[in-house]
């Protein structure tokens, strides 16, 4: 059996170092690790890879299911793909081992306290949005886009691709401000 381990962080200012020593620990041969958000399995190419590369008997190994997935729909996803393989789930901070009944039923637990936990960070951030909104702190994020420079060019005869060009932006915000006009 090959136990494959993946490391995951959110943003790139985290580290996975202790992750990685966790899952050298725990006997990983081979360590795939990522900076990408557990909101979604998209935009994760080294998850994919290793799904990919898992064969009959082989385990992934996690530190824990956070790590793998903030949803449950995801999570069992994931888990189908395993198991579809032959292969096994394992974490080495929670007592998951999806080659056993006890393990799949406290994996299917932790996937839903990963996705309620994610549900409630999102509302609490919702809630802190609304209240600075109803205050008047909240302005958005500052436009990135620059109108006036974008009108300019527009009144010097120049078309939307040159616009683009010129200021650097997508022909799509220049179109969509023109639009606005």
């Amino acid at each position: 059996m090959t136990c494959i381990g993946y490391a995951r962080v959110s943003t790139q200012d985290q580290d996975t170092a202790l992750q990685v020593a966790a899952l050298r620990a725990a006997g990983c041969e081979v360590i795939r690790e990522e900076k990408a958000s557990g909101t979604s399995t998209e935009k994760r190419s080294e998850l994919a890879t290793v799904l990919d590369f898992l064969r009959v008997g082989d385990a992934l190994v996690v530190t824990r299911i956070d790590r793998l997935a903030r949803s449950i729909a995801d999570l069992q996803t994931i888990v189908r793909t395993i198991r579809e393989k032959g292969a096994a789930l394992v974490c080495t901070e929670q007592p998951v081992d999806t080659s056993t009944a006890a393990g799949k039923a406290f994996l299917d637990m932790l996937g839903v306290f990963a996705e309620f936990e994610t549900n409630l960070r999102r509302e609490r951030q919702m809630e802190g949005i609304a209240k600075a909104k109803a205050e008047g702190v909240y302005k958005g994020r500052k436009p990135s886009i620059d109108r006036a420079a974008i009108e300019a060019l527009k009144s010097e005869g120049l078309g939307p691709a040159e616009i683009a060009k010129r200021l650097g932006i997508a022909r799509a915000s220049v179109y969509r401000v023109m639009g606005a006009s």
